[in-house]
């Protein structure tokens, strides 16, 4: 076992993992956070995606002992005070889910996405930042609305503020 300290959604944690743990598993397994899911075990399907460091990774080729010192945000850190993040917020405006399997890892590379760019973001943009990505279900139209939607939506609210 070896010992990490690392910050999950604001929350630190001190805890003894065997060297070969994935990140993805530490968080499913050890932390009960779920929303990360499994998909491939390869880093095709992104479903796993997270935020490390504020930067998006794949989860399932991470070890989590990689993470020491680091802070991971997952889909269940991202909503605050009982209010959605904006772009989960958009998701559920723009219908951009269904079975919901990939939406956790679309959503974490889109906060990433709309952090680098912002409302300056192409159509063409989202499809290339949201690469990695797989969703079955939904065609992506709607995915990429409600990335803009949420660029949109956080442009209006810097300009009333």
């Amino acid at each position: 076992m070896i010992s990490i300290v690392l910050s999950v959604n604001g929350v630190r944690h001190e805890v003894d993992v065997e060297p070969r743990t994935l990140l993805v598993d530490f968080l499913r397994d050890d932390l009960d956070l779920t929303g990360t899911k499994i998909g491939c075990d390869t880093s095709i399907c992104g479903a796993c995606t997270v935020q490390l460091d504020d930067r998006t990774v794949k989860s399932c080729t991470v070890l989590a002992v990689q993470a020491d010192g680091s802070e991971v945000a997952t889909i269940e850190g991202l909503a605050r005070d009982g209010e959605l993040h904006p772009l989960q917020q958009a998701f559920w405006n723009r219908h951009a889910l269904q079975c919901g399997f990939c939406t956790p890892g679309m959503i974490m590379s889109g906060v990433e996405l709309l952090a680098s760019n912002g409302d300056r973001l192409t159509d063409d943009e989202i499809r290339r930042g949201l690469e990695g990505n797989i969703c079955r279900c939904t065609g992506y139209q709607h995915i990429v609305s409600a990335v803009r939607w949420a660029a949109e939506h956080e442009a209006a609210t810097k300009q009333e503020a």
